[in-house]
């Protein structure tokens, strides 16, 4: 893709398209699905979906030639810390980033659950939801990657009674975040 074409698309996404491409009653669904996910374990699933990536980190890879694969994942990382997934009690929260310019998601979990989960697993996911968004279904892709965020959370762990339902205080939102 050129240089141009792809600062342009950065250019033009904005948060409204983030919204659109959701529309208020996907926003709804998924801040349902993870709701109930949180219910049957005490992980926290944080979804981020960015329209483009800010020019700073757009410049790393038109003006310094740095691959835009590492300037997502460094965004992602940078996302994974501003909406505080590394603050959960158990460390074991889980950001699902997408960036809808470049057509990319990203998963990120915290240090409580990498221990169970390899790298593989969580590019397997990846591969999975990127197939939905690539065929214009986001809310599919996000699906399919809350799906298998709960699943591993439900397995290493679950909710351990309906008391433990009252939280530390330190939830994340479960509506997505838009950007």
């Amino acid at each position: 893709m050129s240089k141009l074409m792809r600062l342009l698309r950065h250019l033009w996404l904005d948060a409204r398209d983030a919204e659109r491409a959701l529309g208020k009653d996907g926003l709804d669904r998924i801040e349902r699905r993870i709701t109930e996910s949180e219910r049957l374990h005490c992980g926290q699933i944080c979804v981020c979906v960015e329209a483009s990536l800010p020019l700073r980190y757009l410049w790393r890879h038109l003006g310094r030639g740095e691959p835009i694969e590492a300037v997502i994942a460094d965004r992602a990382l940078t996302m994974f810390g501003k909406q505080r997934v590394w603050d959960t009690e158990h460390n074991n929260g889980v950001l699902i980033y997408v960036l809808l310019a470049e057509h990319e998601i990203d998963i990120l979990a915290d240090r409580g659950l990498s221990k169970h989960v390899s790298t593989d697993d969580w590019l397997t996911t990846i591969g999975q939801a990127l197939a939905h968004l690539r065929d214009g279904r986001l809310e599919d892709g996000l699906n399919a990657a809350i799906r298998e965020a709960h699943a591993v959370l439900a397995q290493h762990f679950p909710r351990e009674s309906a008391a433990e339902s009252t939280r530390s205080g330190k939830d994340l939102p479960n509506r997505p975040q838009i950007r």
